[in-house]
């Protein structure tokens, strides 16, 4: 099995619809800080990919690189992956309960009536659908980072979706030395879809490439709340080196383990 390479892709996302650039926006990091991955937490990260390679030069072994965005300002992707349907399930339940109360009550103003139906629809959030162009799911109720339904839906106190990674280009790309694709898996963060790309590790270099990444902002038009698709660029570079993997507990090069010596064994019994 080809090593196996997270690269995490942290988007201030509010910041980043504001400026319209990701730019100064984006945290990179991944899980080779130890093997000489440069820039961990910022927008320079320079991963690096050891190669493993047979006396002739030839690839021993690839390498496999995973993209997994998350977002600042939104709710953590920790949460079960049907929180925001129970969360919408639960407002309806809660704005039923109230109406079943007021019409039980006895008869009052319209005035009142109409103040109590307009309490209730605030309370019960609003459904915000998303546009042809979206890749973020549609019928989910506004939130906030909290996780409770948002009653003002101009506030700009609400969590965004989670960005969405839509394609993988540049020069690591034109070059063959990646070849990245976007799967389908049971993945409980990124709604079954994640991009990842295996690693042509018998050509050492530093190359870049561009992920193309989807935000979707918060639009009000015809009456109607929306989740607007805005895609943006950010850069990242690979540097793929011949040099050998370092052992995790030696802290050297690839040998053997160093290995406590064996105890004696006592003696059975009737021998000692």
């Amino acid at each position: 099995m080809g090593q196996q390479l997270a690269i995490i892709v942290l988007v201030d996302t509010g910041n980043a619809l504001e400026s319209r650039t990701l730019e100064g926006n984006t945290y990179l990091f991944d899980n080779m800080k130890l093997q000489g991955s440069e820039g961990e937490g910022t927008g320079d990260l320079v991963t690096a990919v050891n190669s493993s390679t047979w006396s002739d030069g030839s690839q021993a072994s690839e390498a496999v690189l995973n993209w997994l965005p998350y977002s600042l300002g939104s709710i953590p992707p920790t949460v079960p992956r049907s929180y925001q349907a129970d969360r919408a399930r639960q407002s309806d339940q809660q704005a039923l309960d109230a109406l079943s109360t007021l019409a039980d009550r006895p008869a009052t103003s319209t005035a009142e009536t109409a103040s109590e139906l307009s309490r209730i629809q605030r309370t019960a959030g609003t459904r915000v659908r998303s546009t042809a162009r979206s890749r973020n799911p549609s019928g989910h109720k506004l939130l906030d980072v909290t996780g409770n339904i948002v009653t003002d839906q101009g506030a700009g106190a609400h969590s965004y979706p989670p960005p969405v990674i839509t394609d993988i280009t540049g020069e690591a790309v034109d070059l063959k030395i990646i070849y990245p694709a976007e799967y389908g898996s049971p993945d409980l963060v990124t709604d079954g879809w994640y991009w990842s790309a295996t690693v042509d590790t018998s050509r050492p270099g530093t190359y870049a490439y561009t992920m193309h990444i989807q935000l979707h902002e918060l639009v009000h038009r015809a009456e109607d709340w929306l989740w607007e698709p805005v895609t943006l660029q950010v850069d990242s570079n690979l540097k793929i080196t011949s040099e050998p993997k370092r052992n995790a507990f030696t802290k050297a090069g690839l040998g053997l383990l160093p290995l406590p010596l064996p105890l004696p064994l006592p003696a059975p019994p009737g021998l000692a």
